[in-house]
């Protein structure tokens, strides 16, 4: 196994878990059981529209916090190219800013859910400075205006990235996507059918287990999104929905669900998973660093569910980092 085909594996491992890679929050997400609200999920679900076809949520501040959000920094700092570009379009600091995050994919008119791209939004629970961020994105074209008692600021369209808009729903949370979405969120300031109000996608999330990230919805979307490697997502049997939920601190640990189309697609999804576990053994044998990962894989799941918990944890993360080859030095984005 050559050291890209390691971190392809990790990545994936990681790229499920925290789900659309909000993450380590400038493309990861997940969530804390202190965020959670009798119904199932947190509050900002409210805002939510009925019809997303995936649904992350991120513990920012923890994930910030943790080894291991250090360690990526300064093995993979290209990386946080998009958590710049936020903040120099938006004027938040995804650092120092927010406490929490929930992202959401929606289908966009005359799309089926998981068969699109989909549209984005994100609501930001945190501190914000209003004149601040609305002074910035006026510098960058926007233009601001009240829409039912919510200061809306409308961002220019950009190519192959469609409108972007922050509106600012109460003090200390904002929501920051395509503007249709953004004015949907105002909308539901008022009641209305949220993704609360989604029985399928509050099954999934009410399911999770406890953790600082999770995501969740129909697998299609997570495939358009995440970018697995080539070939990857065409040999998952049939996956229809899928979970996800894992604590970040100094490693990973956590556990991916997936709902199939029926039994059968659930036992090739299995055969598959179990393929993949001989093979990972087979080619890190000689790698007893590895041997706690391995071992923690545990596979599970009756009917059409499928299940996968896993532990990664620092010292082979610390492994990994070592055969990559030494960190390099980078100097501070200011």
């Amino acid at each position: 196994m050559t050291a890209k085909t390691r971190y392809v594996v990790v990545g994936s491992l990681l790229t499920v878990g925290v789900g659309l890679g909000i993450g380590l929050v400038a493309y990861s997400t997940g969530f804390s059981t202190s965020a959670l609200t009798r119904q199932g999920g947190p509050e900002e679900l409210q805002f939510v529209p009925a019809n997303a076809a995936l649904v992350a949520y991120a513990d920012v501040h923890d994930i910030m916090l943790s080894d291991l959000r250090q360690k990526l920094h300064s093995a993979l700092p290209g990386k946080l190219d998009g958590q710049h570009d936020f903040q120099r379009e938006t004027g938040i600091n995804i650092e120092t800013d927010i406490d929490h995050v929930v992202a959401a994919i929606v289908p966009m008119p005359g799309e089926t859910p998981g068969r699109g791209p989909g549209s984005g939004i994100l609501l930001a629970r945190g501190r914000f400075d209003q004149v601040k961020i609305e002074a910035l994105m006026r510098e960058h074209g926007a233009q601001a205006e009240d829409y039912k008692g919510s200061r809306l600021i409308i961002g220019g369209t950009q190519p192959g990235r469609g409108d972007a808009s922050v509106a600012f729903l109460e003090p200390g949370l904002v929501a920051v996507g395509t503007t249709s979405l953004v004015r949907g969120a105002v909308d539901l300031k008022t009641g209305g059918s949220s993704i609360a109000t989604n029985d399928e996608m509050m099954s999934l999330i009410r399911d999770l287990d406890s953790g600082n990230a999770w995501a969740a919805g129909h697998f299609d979307t997570l495939t358009s999104q995440a970018h697995f490697p080539d070939g990857v997502a065409q040999q998952m049997p049939s996956i229809n929905l899928f979970s996800a939920s894992a604590h970040i601190d100094s490693g990973v640990r956590g556990s991916i669900r997936a709902q199939t189309r029926d039994d059968e697609g659930a036992n090739s999804l299995r055969d598959l998973v179990r393929g993949f576990l001989a093979l990972a053994k087979m080619q890190t044998s000689a790698r007893p660093e590895f041997a706690n990962l391995l071992q923690s894989l545990q596979l599970g799941g009756t009917g059409k569910s499928v299940s996968l918990s896993f532990d990664l944890p620092g010292s082979t993360i610390d492994a990994l980092r070592s055969m990559h080859g030494p960190d390099r030095q980078v100097t501070p984005r200011q």
